[in-house]
């Protein structure tokens, strides 16, 4: 009750400001006198059991037991992503590439190729990156996201938006769309 007076304090003021009374007219005096008189208005009786308990909120949080089946059901689907028909090794990325392993692991981490890593050693790449319409889009990529975290690189391309009238960016991309993919991944990068 009392912030409802006070906005109603606040609303009279504003409104007398503006409306050519002068201030401390009675008509003023009396309005403030009974904006600061509570008034009480009946309320119905509370049964005594509602009195006594609090009611509960639900949590915002998960449980631990939903955020351990969420992580195990992430670290399925990350294995069997990695596992996929287009994935590759590092060795086998650096044939597609003709370059060497390390200069595959240079490129991962500098956001020029996509590089999944394992539960074991090493990382796995889409092949599907080593094509032409996407040699030049992943570091633009990497650059507008932020990020040269693969799972992250690769989650963005395989994520259907609204921004590309739900296809994939990586379709986007096939389909010549790369600059609006760069748009929708500086929107969502930020």
């Amino acid at each position: 009750m009392r912030l409802h007076g006070i906005i109603q304090l606040n609303e009279l003021f504003i409104h007398s400001q503006y409306s050519g009374r002068p201030k401390g007219s009675p008509e003023e005096s009396r309005t403030l006198t009974a904006m600061k008189t509570p008034q009480t208005t009946p309320t119905p009786a509370r049964n005594a059991q509602s009195m006594r308990t609090p009611a509960r909120r639900p949590s915002p949080y998960v449980s631990a037991a939903q955020s351990k089946a969420i992580f195990a059901d992430s670290l399925a689907e990350r294995q069997q992503r990695l596992g996929a028909e287009d994935m590759v090794s590092t060795d086998e990325a650096a044939e597609l590439a003709g370059t060497t392993r390390v200069t595959i692991n240079a490129w991962i981490s500098k956001g020029r190729a996509i590089g999944l890593t394992q539960t074991r050693r090493g990382f796995r790449l889409p092949r599907w990156q080593f094509e032409p319409a996407f040699w030049d889009a992943i570091p633009l990529l990497a650059k507008a996201l932020g990020t040269n975290e693969g799972w992250a690189l690769l989650s963005f391309l395989e994520t259907p938006h609204g921004a590309l009238n739900g296809r994939t960016p990586r379709q986007a991309i096939e389909q010549g769309r790369l600059a609006r993919v760069l748009e929708t991944a500086g929107a969502a990068g930020t």
